[in-house]
């Protein structure tokens, strides 16, 4: 395990020191934790994690400056509902594997949580530190730092004992659960953060799940649409092994609708099915010039890197190179996708947006690597037209000046044009990053779903039931768009009421 995620036995006395001798206001006094980042020189020559993680010391720290609110509202910020101050004061105390427990009560995936969730605008908003102007309790990185080090340590324990492992796996014991008491048979369509989160908590209520995923890795958006330099695979591995261990089965290469008829599942014997499937199908903005070489959507180039090793040695997958580069939009994929860029070698990268920085639904943290990277901000500007040379590839990109009016149904100012203010500039490679749409793939395959006019399943939305009985959904396929948090809370309504609709049957 690394070291630097260790409290030796003799630290406890400066553990219990520290929460003694810190009154409410002394907790207050601590600075926040930062966290250690690789350098942005470096870290574009790479793929490997920015953020580095807190050290053992930090994380004790940093718990030490929660305040034991008697009403914490932190808790109602969760989409999850984690017990944030179990699990912190479990971390102020050195007990560091408790403070995993109480994460996995609720949280099928923390150390994703951990990484990739806006805590910002969920539960450390809640902190109420924040009523102080002072910044809240690092929340997030707290999370991530209880599963890391929960999982290293399983990491060295699995290690010391390979000769146990190996027997298990040769007597074909390992991953294996008797079906003896087993409840009913659910599938489950996708294998994203909804479906992981659905999967567990059915798994730790007795039920046999199995998991359909049309690609060939499980994780869904987790694989194809994060980098690893902002979560690494093994992160997701582990989650998903966690999850087999516990008895979960998974089937890939398989596409609902297609490879599987709903009435194949039917007869299959399974009582329940959650649809989570995502929303895969990418949006551009009716320009001309988007059908040219060189144009492409998010979806498609970071799917490309991060699932099919375009670029790496070894990989056929072919991708496009440019030198430089637009990102289109301003969330969390077009920030994904400029500094996806900047490692591909491109010397020169833009986000274009038509609002102004402020009004940027990316999370902060995300913006301030991708500037720390050398990625160039077009606030204000929206592309009308992309150019093309004599072989077909875009070589320049019109923009128009914006500026903003009114705010809009979301509550953010109105992009407006300025008349006349149009710009032109070079590019060589243009990501369309302006949203996603659900794939029809499952509406249109299975009879009695109700569909909304944006392609979304109509749900209950106490229970997540679709208009096809005993049939859940969430996530994207619900939302149109969603955080990891929001999907896998998602994940959690729809296995309580779908448990609580076969009991009532089985009841009948």
């Amino acid at each position: 395990m690394d070291s630097k995620n260790t409290i030796s036995p003799r630290d406890a006395k400066w553990r219990e020191e520290l929460r003694k001798s810190h009154t409410a206001k002394d907790r207050m006094a601590i600075p926040r934790a930062k966290m250690p980042e690789l350098s942005p020189e470096y870290r574009i020559t790479c793929n490997e994690e920015v953020n580095q993680g807190l050290s053992a010391e930090q994380a004790v720290v940093e718990a030490t400056r929660c305040l034991d609110c008697p009403d914490p509202q932190c808790v109602t910020g969760c989409p999850v509902s984690i017990n944030i101050p179990g699990f912190i004061k479990n971390i102020e105390r050195g007990n560091f594997t408790d403070a995993a427990a109480v994460l996995k009560e609720t949280s099928a995936l923390p150390a994703v949580c951990g990484r990739v969730c806006p805590q910002e605008r969920q539960c450390e908003s809640k902190c109420i530190y924040n009523r102080t102007h002072r910044q809240p309790v690092a929340i997030g990185y707290l999370e991530r730092f209880a599963s890391d080090f929960t999982r290293k340590a399983n990491e060295e324990a699995a290690g010391k004992c390979a000769t146990c492992a190996d027997a298990a796996s040769a007597s074909g014991e390992k991953g294996k659960k008797s079906e003896k008491g087993k409840l009913a048979k659910i599938a489950v369509i996708g294998s994203g953060p909804a479906s992981l989160s659905f999967a567990g908590d059915m798994c730790r209520l007795g039920y046999r799940v199995h998991v359909f995923e049309a690609l060939h890795e499980i994780g869904g958006v987790l694989k194809y649409g994060i980098p690893e330099f902002r979560l690494p695979n093994s992160v997701v591995d582990a989650e998903i092994e966690q999850l087999r261990a516990d008895g979960v089965e998974f089937t890939t290469d398989c596409v609902v609708g297609k490879t599987l008829s709903y009435d194949d599942l039917a007869d299959a014997g399974f009582e329940g099915i959650f649809v989570a499937s995502g929303a895969g199908l990418p949006r551009f903005m009716g320009i001309p010039g988007e059908n040219f070489i060189g144009v492409m959507s998010s979806n498609e180039y970071l799917t490309r890197i991060n699932l099919m090793g375009a670029g790496r040695p070894g990989w056929a997958t072919p991708v496009i190179k440019g030198k430089r580069v637009a990102v289109i939009g301003g969330g969390n994929t077009a920030m994904d996708s400029c500094r996806t860029a900047r490692r591909m070698g491109a010397e020169e990268v833009y986000i274009v947006y038509r609002r102004s920085e402020e009004e940027m639904p990316a999370r902060a943290e995300e913006v301030k690597h991708a500037k720390e990277e050398g990625v160039t901000f077009l606030t204000l500007h929206n592309p009308v037209e992309y150019i093309a040379d004599e072989k077909g590839r875009v070589s320049a990109m019109r923009l128009q000046r914006m500026e903003l009016g009114e705010p809009d149904a979301s509550g953010r100012r109105s992009p407006i044009p300025v008349e006349g203010d149009i710009v032109e500039m070079p590019v060589d490679e243009v990501i369309v990053s302006v949203g996603v749409s659900p794939n029809p793939l499952i509406p249109d395959n299975i009879p009695g779903l109700e569909v909304t006019r944006r392609g979304t399943l109509v749900v209950n939305d106490d229970t997540l039931e679709t208009t096809k009985p005993m049939l859940f959904a969430g996530g994207d396929i619900v939302r149109g768009g969603a955080t990891v948090i929001l999907a896998m809370g998602d994940g959690r309504k729809a296995a309580a009421a779908m448990h609580k609709a076969l009991l009532d049957r089985a009841a009948k």
